[in-house]
């Protein structure tokens, strides 16, 4: 079970930060990661890391967002600065207990286990 939270409304510009605890399953050997979703729109990759080192990013938030996690709490983490209003989605936290490719990170079929998802609104 993956618990999300720490979305919120922030003005464009601002920070968050999320997370996603898991729970009955250890992921700290696999990939977790978070994925997005705009009503109307598919759910879009966001950030990913794996095991041992390794991370992917979707352009639309490299330099801007900063995936980490704490293998130890089985939690993974997404800062969130300079947000913009295109933003605002429901945030999902997926995680397998593989250790995928990098270069695959952004795959959401590869994920089977999935949180219930936090809202991050960005007022302009």
């Amino acid at each position: 079970q993956l618990q999300a939270s720490g979305g919120g409304l922030v003005q464009a510009g601002g920070s968050l930060r999320l997370s996603c605890a898991a729970s009955g399953r250890s992921f700290s050997s696999g990939s977790m990661a978070w994925f997005r979703q705009v009503v109307g729109n598919e759910r879009e990759f966001v950030a990913a890391t794996r095991s041992g080192g390794g991370t992917r990013y979707s352009t639309s938030v490299l330099g801007r967002f900063t995936i980490s996690r704490d293998s130890a709490k089985n939690t993974v983490y997404l800062q969130m600065n300079y947000l913009k209003p295109e933003d605002t989605g429901v945030y999902y936290c997926a995680a397998s207990d593989r250790r995928w490719n990098t270069g695959s990170l952004d795959q959401d079929s590869l994920y089977d286990a999935w949180g219930q998802g936090t809202l991050v609104t960005v007022s302009s």
